[in-house]
């Protein structure tokens, strides 16, 4: 049996996508809850999917829950927060054995269905709010992972040049908020953020792996039906086509290695035809050990610790990062520009082209290999409007040609540059 993949509406602002694919043995569902980016909300979205995802009324605490996960044949429930361009994205998410491999022929599929809806639409509520112990749990957890990622400096220096390059943007605020945001929020204000996100949000329900589709539709036509939904949000992104003046912000922290990310806009976003070869162009310029950056900049200068390239697609933006010392920031700067106007001027090799092509081939394929990795796959595609498959992805970028690389890479123009240099210069 070949892969099926089925998109259907559920009612107004829901849409169901189903890919029904035989070579796993366990099958995953998730609702997705899209909401547009705003300051004064972002916090208390971001920690409603793991309130929900604590119990249910019909399993008001842990232990219960976790009982019955394991009566589901060892099943998981999950929570996430994302980012997809300007939309924040609040996930729930339950993955069990799939029905053909259940002992005494229980409905494994059927039984995660309820039990995530049973989370999502009727939380174990005290007083008419979410209760007291999980928010301030909640809450901690929170702000924990938000000192967790300041205190990793690569992704903290990727963090801050995004913000500063799109500072007048949605996609300029961090998916969790802040520590003060998170600090002062309250029961009541979570669970009127709760009814919010239900009535006015677009949702996007994801099943995927080997499970019949039919009835898990109906289950989820079933809560998402009864509830009352109107004046739904836009899920819109702003795409800015080019860079105005280079932006450069330094700063200094108690660093051992200094930190350089270059912010470039490329014109080039999802859904234009142009993204396959914008994403190869980025490839080959820094995505592989050897991409022109790894090669050039890293190994043949010695310039930097690391140097890479990566592409937003929905955001049409590059980042190029790198670890460097401070006395080599503006030779390193200077070479990676060095790079991509080589890139522009068409100075490189077929073999850097089948490298990059046979790098994301490979990628396209551990994709498909993993039931989390296919969900972020199709949830970006609905987001698109088109639910490619990854064989139809990679079918397009076997047909990007050298012209079309150089074409795209000269969509590319520098926007900010931000710079994290330690309070001292680097001892030798």
């Amino acid at each position: 049996m070949k892969t099926c993949v089925e998109s259907r509406n559920i009612c107004d602002g829901v849409e169901f996508l189903g890919v029904r694919d035989p070579k796993f043995k366990t099958a995953r569902m998730s609702v997705h809850f899209l909401l547009p980016m705003k300051a004064e909300h972002v916090s208390a979205n971001a920690l409603l999917p793991f309130l929900l995802s604590r119990a249910s009324r019909e399993y008001p605490d842990f232990t219960k829950l976790s009982r019955r996960l394991a009566e589901l044949y060892g099943a998981s429930l999950n929570a996430d927060v994302g980012k997809i361009g300007d939309l924040q994205v609040l996930s729930v998410s339950a993955s069990g054995l799939a029905d053909r491999y259940a002992l005494h022929g229980e409905h494994v599929s059927a039984e995660l269905a309820n039990l995530l809806c049973g989370v999502l639409f009727d939380p174990p509520f005290e007083d008419g709010m979410f209760p007291a112990e999980g928010v301030e749990q909640e809450k901690r957890q929170t702000i924990e992972l938000l000192e967790t990622e300041f205190n990793d400096k690569r992704l903290y220096a990727c963090q801050r040049c995004e913000a500063i390059m799109c500072e007048s943007e949605p996609y300029g605020l961090n998916r969790l908020g802040t520590k003060e945001a998170v600090a002062a929020l309250q029961r009541g204000r979570l669970t009127e953020t709760w009814k919010y996100v239900l009535a006015h949000s677009r949702v996007q329900v994801l099943v995927l792996g080997n499970c019949e589709l039919e009835p898990l539709y109906q289950r989820f036509c079933q809560s998402f039906r009864a509830l009352y939904r109107k004046d739904l949000l836009g899920c819109e992104t702003v795409n800015v086509p080019e860079a105005g003046p280079v932006r450069e912000v330094t700063e200094k922290m108690d660093v051992t290695q200094s930190k350089l990310v270059m912010g470039f806009r490329t014109r080039v976003c999802q859904p234009q035809r142009q993204v396959p070869a914008m994403r190869l162009a980025v490839c080959m310029l820094g995505g592989t050990p050897s991409s022109k950056l790894f090669q050039n900049v890293r190994e043949k200068l010695s310039l930097c610790y690391y140097c890479s390239a990566q592409y937003n697609s929905m955001k049409g933006i590059m980042l190029v990062q790198s670890g460097v010392e401070t006395k080599n920031i503006q030779r390193a700067r200077e070479e990676i520009l060095a790079q991509l106007e080589a890139m522009k001027q068409g100075n490189f090799t077929e073999e850097e082209t089948e490298a990059a092509k046979l790098s994301m081939l490979n990628s396209y394929r551990t994709t498909s290999d993993s039931l989390g990795s296919l969900e972020g796959w199709y949830l970006t595609q609905a987001l698109t409007g088109r639910a490619q498959t990854l064989e139809e992805a990679a079918d397009e970028l076997n047909s990007v040609t050298r012209e079309q690389i150089v074409e795209a890479a000269r969509q590319i123009t520098l926007d900010t540059v931000y710079c994290l240099v330690g309070g001292e210069e680097e001892k030798e």
